[in-house]
């Protein structure tokens, strides 16, 4: 296999450089196949590069850019504006084919402007749908879609959603068929506003997409399915609740483990254990949100990713490179409008 080569918005995120340059470096180190390209101000990189050991090679070179999009821009405003931003630059790498990937941790809103506005949706698909994965009781992660990109989406566009999510874990998690589920408010057929049940009406119709039915939000983390698609709403609602009661479950676990010495032998005893549940609760150990439905490959990685999480990212673009994800849901969407219009 030849190279495939990243974009990576070296300034994006809540850290910038500090994060995405030694993960840049352990990720050439990690995949022998990966080149990357950093955008950014090479006057901060070059000193962090040399702080993390890097040497010099063909797999690697910087694309000089002083301008930077803020976390809290307004996406209309970076899209009219921020024309050689570490971000566009970064993106329009992709679509010039120079990078076969981009990976960001900046500026969600501005990130998927720009990549609808300069890579453009594929064939068949109205808006792209950010989607990550999320841990599951059955040891495989589960899909969720939207979350965010499209606070209201109509019947069509869960649907489309529906297709993506269902490419996405073939392409990443190589699950034949994986279950796709509408998330609704009850798993009874009546339950659910008009686009829902309407969503659910076309998927029921669709041979080529397993579809599995409702799941309610408690179901979400079993594992019972392995694409649970919804609106951008509801999507990021989910998300960051999740998040928190994660990092609420670590925090009460850390601090029962500190009180009494014979919890504290225990503690020492069940260290292993431990720490593997606490990195399964990580919301970064599953760090890195597809934009699906572009005509390449966008990436994005938590604003306060650290540089774990930001290799997770990295790694995660690479996959979807690989496996042409992009060219998947195309032929994937025109098949099943051919059997839906025939």
């Amino acid at each position: 296999m030849t190279n495939l080569t990243l974009a990576l918005d070296a300034m994006g995120g809540d850290y910038g450089p500090q994060v995405t340059v030694p993960a840049a470096v352990q990720a050439l180190r990690l995949h022998s196949k990966l080149s990357l390209i950093l955008v950014g101000d090479e006057q901060q990189l070059s000193p962090l590069l040399a702080q993390a050991d890097f040497l010099p090679s063909d797999r690697f070179s910087i694309v000089h850019t002083t301008e930077v999009v803020r976390m809290d821009d307004k996406p209309a405003t970076a899209l009219r504006k921020a024309k050689n931003s570490s971000m566009r630059l970064a993106i329009e790498l992709v679509r010039d084919g120079k990078a076969d990937a981009c990976v960001s941790a900046g500026n969600t809103g501005a990130l998927m402007a720009m990549a609808k506005v300069i890579l453009k949706t594929l064939p068949g698909v109205d808006r792209p749908a950010l989607v990550s994965c999320l841990p599951a009781v059955s040891g495989k992660p589960v899909y969720l879609l939207d979350l965010g990109a499209n606070v209201q989406c109509d019947y069509d566009t869960l649907f489309q959603f529906a297709v993506m999510g269902t490419v996405l874990c073939e392409a990443v998690e190589k699950i034949p068929r994986p279950k796709v589920a509408l998330l609704n408010v009850g798993i009874e057929e009546f339950k659910g506003n008009g686009d829902v049940q309407q969503a659910a009406q076309l998927l029921q119709h669709t041979p080529q997409i397993n579809y599995a039915g409702f799941v309610e939000g408690d179901e979400i983390y079993t594992g019972k399915v392995d694409v649970i698609v919804c609106d951008g709403f509801v999507g990021n609602i989910t998300l960051k609740t999740s998040e928190g009661i994660a990092r609420l479950l670590v925090h009460q676990l850390k601090q029962g483990l500190t009180q009494g010495f014979m919890v504290r032998l225990l503690a020492r005893m069940l260290a292993p254990r431990i720490q593997k549940v606490l990195s399964q609760m990580n919301p970064d150990h599953y760090n890195g949100a597809s934009l699906l439905g572009l005509r390449g490959i966008v990436v994005k990685s938590h604003g306060n990713a650290d540089e774990h999480a930001y290799i997770q990212a990295i790694s995660l673009a690479y996959t979807e490179a690989k496996r042409r994800l992009p060219e998947m849901i195309s032929d994937r969407l025109e098949s099943i409008l051919l059997d839906i219009n025939s």
